[in-house]
């Protein structure tokens, strides 16, 4: 799937730009001019909503605002060069992971009197989740001050064909029963099939990315990537093996997914968006895109492991403010704007690129009638009941859960078990999970 992976912030680079970023400008115009420098990454639907949402607050404000967008893969390294190069963006996007570097370095303000004294923030109103991703205290991250807002919460989903389902005479999902793995796995059998009569498959019933599946698999079956203090991995358990093994199977045992060269030829998105594929993985960021699809599609709860419960990640970006900036009110004024406010929201929302950031207007969209999808609720249950945060976003960088996927090809074709790999894995991750806590607490002390 082509989503973009967390960026990770390492703590050799932000001890090193420690002392740039205190002596770093937010803005290069002068107090009379109140020109703010807004960064962010996204593809054009969210460019030419921000457009909007940007021209409008300069309307309503008289503060002139340079909008700077990357794509999502350009974000993190253009970020980083504007530490480096003491021109930090007086107003930029943030992720989960970055929080604690970017506070222990001083990059980012602590907002947490603006937020909770302020006339357009109603903290009950936004999801928990989304302002909890950008707490820290000093030493853990989801409680104590806020130094983001977050711009949306992106439950990741299972979308599935329905035109699909209707041609192969398969009952519709569900919305509120979960399949178990095995009903699951049954029909994405049904599902896989030579329509033209050449020999070869062309319709397949799932073809899901280990990197951005298996957490819903792991979770749901009883198993986790770490201790709840966050010290040790836990990846070398029964439960996790399990379901590696199982997503696993359903590709080299099953054959219910695009085989490697087949994925190559044509990657499992392009076969989703083609119609070609039963089951498939959605996010708010994809409904823009798919509302010019040739088929019918609607979203329905992750199937389910031993633990009987779905589950999946909900991921997350938020927008800071410099800690230098020259105009840190205004700086604010234009954060809390595009995080809380009303109107704001809604030109996003309209654009079709994320849920409402705002409860009482997301449960109105959900219950739109006619809406594409139909299952909106999904998205909000996912937020409101069995999302989680991806394990990265709760320690010092994420080296330690990229390690998992590094050398994992193996077991995808059968060529090692999932509890070989895992024992394997398991110590080399716990090595640099090490490495990231100790740097934590380097960076603390600092």
């Amino acid at each position: 799937m082509k989503k973009s992976r967390l960026i990770h912030v390492g703590a050799a680079f932000l001890t090193a730009t420690l002392a740039l970023t205190a002596c770093a400008g937010g803005g290069n115009a002068d107090d009379d001019s109140k020109k703010l420098t807004f960064m962010f990454r996204g593809g054009e639907d969210e460019k030419k909503a921000y457009e909007a949402v940007i021209a409008q607050y300069e309307k309503d404000t008289g503060v002139d605002v340079e909008v700077i967008v990357t794509t999502a893969d350009d974000y993190s390294t253009k970020l980083k060069a504007t530490i480096t190069g003491r021109q930090v963006p007086d107003v930029f996007y943030i992720a989960p992971g970055e929080v604690q570097s970017f506070v222990n370095s001083g990059v980012i303000m602590d907002i947490t009197e603006h937020v909770e004294g302020s006339d357009v923030v109603n903290l009950d109103n936004i999801w928990q989740y989304g302002v909890d991703s950008y707490r820290y205290d000093g030493t853990v991250q989801g409680q104590g001050a806020i130094y983001a807002m977050p711009k949306d919460v992106g439950p990741f989903s299972m979308g599935y064909n329905k035109t699909m389902f209707e041609e192969a005479g398969i009952d519709i999902p569900d919305p509120d029963q979960p399949y178990t793995w095995d009903e699951w796995l049954d029909i994405a059998k049904k599902l896989t099939k030579d329509n033209d009569g050449d020999g070869e498959l062309d319709q397949w019933g799932t073809g899901l990315n280990i990197t951005w599946n298996l957490q819903s698999f792991v979770w749901s079956n009883g198993g986790d990537w770490l201790s709840e203090d966050g010290k040790t991995v836990t990846v070398d358990t029964p439960e996790f093996a399990e379901a590696l093994q199982f997503m696993a199977d359903v590709e080299n045992k099953h054959g219910v997914t695009p085989s490697t060269a087949q994925a190559q030829t044509l990657d499992t998105y392009q076969r989703w968006m083609k119609g070609e594929i039963g089951f498939f993985p959605v996010g708010p960021w994809d409904v823009s895109t798919y509302q010019t699809l040739d088929f019918d599609w609607d979203l329905m709860p992750y199937p389910v492991g031993s633990t009987g419960e779905p589950a999946t990640w909900i991921g997350t970006l938020g927008i800071a403010a410099s800690a230098t900036t020259e105009h840190p009110d205004e700086a604010i004024d234009l954060l809390l704007y595009l995080t809380a406010n009303e109107e704001g929201q809604q030109a996003l929302v309209d654009a079709n690129i994320q849920i409402p950031n705002l409860i009482d207007v997301a449960e109105e969209w959900a219950a739109e009638e006619g809406a594409v999808p139909a299952n909106r609720k999904e998205f909000l249950d996912v937020v409101q009941t069995y999302g989680r945060a991806l394990p990265a976003n709760r320690t010092y960088n994420g080296e330690w859960y990229d390690e998992l996927f590094t050398n994992i090809q193996p077991v995808l074709d059968g060529d090692m078990t999932a509890e070989e790999y895992l024992k394997e894995a398991q110590p080399k991750m716990q090595s640099f999970l090490d490495a990231a806590n100790a740097d934590a607490e380097m960076s603390s002390v600092n």
